[in-house]
């Protein structure tokens, strides 16, 4: 069952995160670990037991206050957006073509820097 540790530590030096994540980071089931220096938490995801991750961190850094432990929250889901094709206009010349063709795709091809005088139908 995934769990989520939330812990709040004091992290003085770089030596001590990297003591840290490596002691965490060695225990089975851990599936991802975050650090946050600015708010003083480190959460850890996975099968791993809360208990030696609790465990784990106390003998890494002494300052440790575990904050929640639970089943992580649900993935927030974004909206998917809708992106509508851009308007082409694919007959820059105004050409009316017949609406059914039988001998395959018809492409209008037209040099942008010429002024539109002839366009070529293939």
């Amino acid at each position: 069952m995934v769990q989520r540790t939330v812990l709040k530590v004091q992290l003085s030096c770089e030596k001590c995160k990297k003591k840290l994540l490596k002691s965490i980071s060695g225990l089975e089931g851990v599936d991802k670990i975050e650090l946050d220096s600015a708010k003083g938490t480190l959460t850890v995801t996975g099968d791993a037991d809360p208990y030696k991750v609790i465990i784990r961190a106390t003998k890494a850094i002494k300052c440790v206050e575990v904050m929640t432990v639970g089943p992580p929250p649900p993935p927030t889901k974004k909206p998917v957006e809708n992106k509508s094709p851009e308007k082409i206009n694919i007959f820059p010349c105004n050409i009316s073509l017949p609406n059914k063709c039988v001998c395959g795709p018809i492409a209008v091809v037209h040099m942008p820097p010429e002024p539109c005088t002839t366009c070529t139908i293939m």
